[in-house]
């Protein structure tokens, strides 16, 4: 066979298996169909597939059906985050500035902490730290990790608990839009070459100047043809970014918070989001699921998942539970907010592709991340769900 038909099959492969195991499971209420996309990428890797089968594996993922995947990857991942970028509401935010900043601090850092502390242990033991990280760097990395809210994939859960449009579910959005662009502050921090600090400073003065400039040029034109610019200016940020060495996904979020969401009507950048998931996200989930690796044995790995996410969930929900005390919110409230701030699914998963691109962690920190993200998203339907019916008021509560 030629490379374009190894190609398709691989193709075929990435869409037809998740999507089996999702409708004839009926796994929707545990996991929702991006998670099972996520788990399938895990068992088409080489820890798992490549081992059973390593001819057919060597077959179908070559380097060079690999290096056309990881292409459509990267510009799946790069409007994915442009998009988690543009949904970041900081008005809303700064109108409730005490109560979002008690909560989305206490969100960020009890977890950040608590992943630190998780991420110092693993330092105890070889394979965890990659060859190119400062022990800070992956402290910090792994920490932050560990303290991520997945804003995109936490909009789809809201949606699915009917709760998005409710003043709880637009409360959570502000906290888990400051937590955001907190977290990828850090990350900016973390990549920070000092070795091309001259380049990084050029970058971050021309983009305050291009945005700007962006900015006006936007408020002209008609909506059609912002989402055309918007592609643009996505493509050059990231160029920008990653020429400086703080990575194109950092890029990618950079251009997408600069603009506003009311500069596209909100019914097709829900579309957007859902159709970039149906399209193109399932080649990510699979080129993620291609750098998994057990080499330092399948329990080791995941005894680190373990760990990490009882650091990510005790985290979250015991800082959520002491801003529910300062801000005095209803018995239950703080534990429906906490659980649903712990969706970790995509934007955790990418920032772990960052960490591992930059060898600040290995590949097997990288699986046990990833298994960390894939089970802390599917507990939160099940944890929630319940919850919520029980406590329907609070549904409403605005803060």
């Amino acid at each position: 066979m030629n490379v374009t038909e190894i190609f398709l099959i691989a193709m075929a492969i990435i869409f037809t298996v998740p999507y089996l195991i999702w409708r004839v499971g009926k796994t929707d209420y545990y996991a929702p169909l991006v998670v099972v996309q996520i788990i399938t990428g895990i068992l088409l890797g080489p820890g798992i597939l490549g081992r059973a089968f390593p001819d057919y594996y060597a077959f179908v993922f070559n380097p060079t059906v690999v290096q056309s995947l990881n292409g459509i990857a990267w510009w799946a991942v790069m409007l994915f985050v442009m998009i988690a970028g543009v949904e970041l509401d900081l008005k809303k935010a700064w109108a409730h500035r005490r109560e979002s900043g008690i909560t989305a601090g206490l969100a960020l850092g009890t977890p950040l902490l608590f992943g630190c502390a998780a991420a110092a242990l693993m330092l105890g033991f070889d394979g965890w730290m990659g060859p190119k990280a400062m022990t800070w760097q992956f402290v910090v990395g792994v920490g932050m990790a560990c303290a991520v809210t997945a804003l995109p994939i936490l909009i789809l859960l809201m949606e699915k608990l009917a709760v998005l449009r409710q003043p709880i579910g637009q409360r959570i959005l502000r906290y888990a839009s400051l937590d955001d662009i907190a977290i990828w502050g850090v990350l900016a921090l973390i990549l920070m070459d000092w070795e091309r600090i001259g380049r990084q400073l050029v970058f971050l003065i021309t983009f305050s100047v291009a945005a700007y400039l962006f900015h006006k040029l936007m408020q002209r034109l008609s909506e059609s043809d912002r989402w055309y610019v918007a592609l643009i200016w996505l493509a050059v940020v990231a160029f920008g970014a990653d020429w400086a060495g703080l990575h194109f996904m950092v890029g990618a979020f950079l251009a997408g918070a600069v603009m506003e969401a009311e500069w596209f009507d909100q019914e097709k950048m829900d579309m957007m989001r859902h159709h970039v998931l149906l399209v193109i996200m399932p080649v990510f989930f699979l080129s993620t699921g291609l750098r998994t690796n057990w080499a330092v044995g399948g329990e080791a790995v995941f005894v680190a998942a373990a760990l990490l996410l009882a650091a990510s969930i005790a985290g979250k929900l015991i800082g959520i539970r002491i801003a529910g005390r300062i801000l005095n919110w209803a018995p239950g409230e703080a534990s429906i907010i906490g659980w649903l701030l712990q969706t970790k699914a995509l934007i955790m998963i990418i920032f772990a592709n960052i960490l591992l691109d930059k060898q600040i962690i290995t590949s097997e920190a990288f699986t046990a991340l990833l298994l960390m993200a894939v089970v802390s998203t599917m507990l939160t339907v099940p944890m929630v769900a319940p919850k919520l019916a029980r406590m329907k008021e609070i549904i409403f509560r605005s803060n």
